[in-house]
């Protein structure tokens, strides 16, 4: 029997495995539910800066037969904040949000500030790592970053910055080797902490919203330059996150190194096993679904997405705080049960 550690990374080193594991990440794909937050008797909007918090809740998702993962934080405005931007904590059902941009103009880049490790929730996350590391030696703790083309729209009014893309494209790509240099570190500073395996969630970075050539240009080159940066500190899996339909950018999935793509359920799990190479499948179970189904048709969607090609069941997104916790198990129990 493989501990859930060793189940993730050899399903993402694309290694013989017992069954598929059943993670979600946090980050944009946050995990956190209210039932747990009952449960454990730590709500939002406090546990985003109390890495002690922050550590309880995501371990409260596992210990109570929930995602076979650790997994912090639960939002993706930690670096946009930490670059400058006004966040809204939020509340006990909604997640934080960026709601004043510290830039108008790709041009204004040298203006943001470079993330600071040691304050600020930065260092809450790298501390609620520490803290998970010494909890339970055989969960993974998984590592998250926000994808550079969203942090790049989190630090400037987003209409504005894709209209950039095309007509300031010198400026825009320093713009965005700034953002990737920052993410790189912090990045780095998860996985000395004690995370496992990165993940990189990148919602704006989609071929519908940037079409293939802008994809291409401005999201590959950067979310490469992360994933192969921090290969050289720890390379025990990569997942990149992409929302959306993929079908304009399936050659350009096939030159990310991510050793596994996550997507949507918009998307045809079929139709990305058939177009995408060499990638570990994750995914991609309706968010919506599991937020208003029952626990018996979730363990029939979610066969459905192993039968069709999952390597790795997820949810398709960040799961609404409202969601059931036993339908979280439900999915669960559905990937522990699974035979190919």
């Amino acid at each position: 029997m493989l501990t859930p550690k060793e189940r993730l990374y050899n399903t993402l080193k694309g290694n013989e495995v017992d069954r598929p594991p059943c993670i979600c990440p946090g980050g944009m794909m946050n995990m956190i539910i209210e039932d747990v937050m009952d449960i454990t008797g730590v709500t939002w909007p406090n546990a985003h800066t109390d890495a002690q918090m922050m550590a309880d809740l995501t371990e409260g998702i596992y210990e109570n037969k929930g995602f076979e993962n650790f997994g912090v934080p639960f939002c993706m405005t930690v670096e946009a904040e930490a670059m400058g931007a006004k966040v809204y904590m939020g509340t006990k059902v909604n997640e934080p949000r960026v709601i004043e941009y510290p830039i108008e103009s790709v041009t204004d880049w040298e203006k943001l500030k470079s993330i600071n490790l040691n304050e600020g929730r930065s260092k809450v996350v790298l501390d609620a790592i520490k803290i998970l590391k010494q909890k339970d030696k055989d969960v993974p703790i998984i590592a998250n970053l926000t994808g550079p083309i969203s942090l790049a729209s989190s630090l400037m009014e987003p209409t504005i910055f894709y209209k950039q893309l095309r007509k300031k494209p010198k400026e825009a790509h320093e713009f965005m080797e700034f953002v990737t240099q920052n993410l790189i570190e912090f990045g780095r500073a998860q996985l000395e902490a004690g995370a496992d395996v990165l993940t990189i969630s990148d919602p704006s970075g989609t071929g519908e919203l940037l079409g293939p050539k802008i994809f291409r240009e401005f999201a590959v080159p950067y979310l490469n330059e992360i994933i192969n940066s921090l290969r050289e500190i720890k390379d025990k899996g990569t997942i990149i996150h992409i929302c959306g339909r993929l079908k304009s950018i399936y050659n350009e999935l096939n030159i990310l190194n991510s050793d596994a793509i996550s997507f949507d359920s918009i998307t045809s799990v079929t139709k990305v096993v058939e177009n995408v190479t060499n990638k570990v499948f994750m995914g991609n179970v309706s968010t919506f679904a599991l937020e208003n189904n029952t626990p018996e048709k979730l363990k029939s969607i979610s066969n459905i997405c192993l039968e069709n090609g999952v390597d790795i069941l997820s949810p398709a997104c960040g799961i609404g705080p409202r969601t059931k916790l036993e339908n979280i198990q439900a999915i669960v129990e559905a990937a522990k049960m699974y035979k190919k």
